[in-house]
């Protein structure tokens, strides 16, 4: 595997569960493979997802769902705050980033990571400020995971990796039972990838404006 950022404790956050599994998993398992420990903070519960395979709760049933998708990818410490799942963009952004810099505290990651904003919904981007703005207090670098069209990207190659990444992105995927309804369209998108993800910064370790950063992305 090439071109990994650095980074012995990677924190990642996503705005609700099932995120870390179909859109960050085979990042994440990259960065296990070269050592690194994982952490992860979801904003949210998951709870306005439209589909229910169960008859439980979503926002009781998914942070539990998270937790077993996690252990299949390796995150050490998974963390689910209490946030309204589709509404972050009502909440300060002041309170959701002293939010993300208690994780930063907690964790004491060297990178963070997460969903770029450019390819996710107005909750992705709430994140990604938030993020922002909290790693540049403390003086970390964010790193998204993107598409090959992101200006600015890079290819990471799992090379023999890939077959055994994929794999546990699907097992991973699988472990959020409260969405099998959604695992058919999940899957085929997990067939359609290759060996490679792409990453672009959002925070590079030479510290750029997070507000500005956002806009031009």
């Amino acid at each position: 595997m090439t071109h990994i950022p650095a980074g012995e404790r990677v924190l990642a956050v996503t705005a609700r569960p099932g995120q870390e599994s179909a859109d960050l998993g085979g990042v994440l398992y990259a960065f296990r493979r070269m050592g690194a420990s994982l952490a992860l903070l979801s904003l949210t519960r998951g709870e306005a997802s439209p589909l229910n395979s169960t008859c439980q709760r979503l926002e009781a049933v998914r942070p539990w769902e998270l937790q077993l998708a996690a252990s299949v990818l390796g995150i050490c410490s998974v963390t689910v705050a209490d946030y309204p799942d589709g509404g972050l963009c009502r909440y300060p952004t002041a309170e959701l980033t002293d939010r993300v810099r208690r994780a930063i505290r907690e964790h004491e990651p060297g990178l963070l990571l997460v969903i770029d904003p450019a390819d996710g919904n107005l909750d992705d981007t709430v994140v990604a400020t938030a993020m922002c703005n909290a790693a540049a207090q403390a003086g970390l670098p964010v790193v998204a995971r993107t598409t090959l069209a992101a200006r600015a990207s890079w290819v990471i190659d799992l090379g023999a990796e890939a077959a055994t990444a994929r794999a546990l992105q699907r097992s991973a995927v699988a472990a959020h039972a409260s969405q099998a309804d959604a695992a058919p369209h999940l899957q085929h998108q997990l067939d359609a990838l290759d060996g490679r993800e792409y990453l672009r910064w959002l925070l590079p370790r030479y510290q750029r404006s997070p507000r500005k950063l956002l806009a031009a992305a």
